[in-house]
């Protein structure tokens, strides 16, 4: 894969989890696409992805499932 920014090839497809949101209004979005460049050290959400991502988000009663949250302290 060519990267959007740098323009070698190279790139690589990962998955991620991120969150939007807090509170009550917490929603968490799992294996989310991310494109990442080895050479010029960048990650980037794709447009379609980033569309997704926003469809998700206004239809998150049809999408999300509610799972109690562990948190940890770090250190």
């Amino acid at each position: 894969m060519i990267c959007d920014i740098c323009g070698q090839e190279g790139a690589r497809v990962r998955y991620i989890t991120r969150s939007y949101g807090k509170g009550e209004n917490l929603l968490v979005i799992e294996n989310v696409p991310v494109i990442s460049c080895p050479h010029c050290g960048e990650s980037y959400l794709a447009a379609e992805t980033l569309h997704e991502i926003e469809r998700i988000k206004l239809h998150r009663q049809d999408f999300a499932t509610e799972r109690p949250v562990p948190v940890a302290v770090f250190g």
